[in-house]
């Protein structure tokens, strides 16, 4: 690795599994000092226990983004357990696939809560701790459900189409204080998000998912993404490489926004 993070710390949400481990993997391999916030104390334990057996700080903190009552304690407990905040990566989600007869106002709002709101709440918290980083870097994951329309996705893709927004005027908010917004949209993912609800399996080894996207080419690829192909550009809008690129959103996957 190139220790392009070297002395910095990272804080990044729902990093006790998937694609917010894998960017918190990556980013501590880079030599930042990594926060792994998650609701789950469990899984965020495993995850930066795993990163400090490389040698690499890194410390698990429960937080729930959806509490905004939580925000600013949590931005406090970074503050005195780090004294600094260099690079935010609001990661934390859930997913939603209710259909439409269905969504009723609560389901909505929570999702709402979660996905768009909670990390707008926490970005603010955190404002102080970035204001005052040299380097600061704020990365959103949306996902391309936050770019294009599919059914049963009101909730979820109104959450993330906000988070796309989100990132853009933010980038314009902070610009002054020379803090980088930008914001990843991932496809499809092999992560847990990817089970089905019900139970039944997987949803990339079914068999419409095979038929239309693997064996037709919808994903020019040919295959879903794994966690680390996530993290991968991730670091690059975290790094200093990323110095003169703000608001923009970078679509991760494999090629499927690229087709219709």
């Amino acid at each position: 690795m190139t220790w392009r993070l070297d002395g910095r710390v990272a804080v990044v949400t729902g990093a006790g599994r998937g694609i917010g481990a894998a960017i918190a993997r990556r980013l501590a391999a880079e030599g930042a000092a990594v926060v792994v916030a998650d609701i789950d104390e469990a899984p965020a334990v495993a995850t930066a226990d795993g990163i400090a057996q490389t040698g690499a700080r890194a410390r698990a903190m429960v937080v729930d983004i959806a509490d905004t009552a939580q925000a600013g304690p949590f931005a406090a407990a970074v503050a005195a357990g780090f004294g600094a905040c260099d690079i935010l990566v609001n990661n934390a989600a859930i997913l939603d696939a209710t259909p439409l007869a269905r969504l009723d106002a609560a389901r909505f709002r929570h999702v709402q809560s979660i996905n768009l709101e909670g990390a707008l709440w926490l970005t603010l918290a955190m404002l102080p701790l970035l204001r005052r980083s040299a380097a600061a870097r704020i990365l959103n994951v949306a996902s391309i459900m936050g770019l294009r329309g599919s059914r049963d996705s009101l909730a979820y893709s109104t959450a993330k189409g906000g988070l796309v927004n989100m990132t853009r005027s933010l980038a314009c908010d902070l610009g002054p204080d020379g803090i980088v917004v930008n914001a990843l949209a991932p496809g499809f993912v092999d992560t847990r998000m990817a089970l089905l609800p019900d139970g039944s399996g997987h949803e990339h080894q079914t068999e419409w998912f095979q038929d239309i996207y693997i064996k037709h080419g919808r994903i020019p690829l040919g295959r879903a993404a794994q966690p680390d192909d996530i993290a991968a550009a991730a670091l690059f809008f975290c790094s200093d490489e990323c110095r003169y690129v703000t608001g923009q959103i970078l679509t991760v996957d494999g090629g499927v926004s690229a087709t219709f």
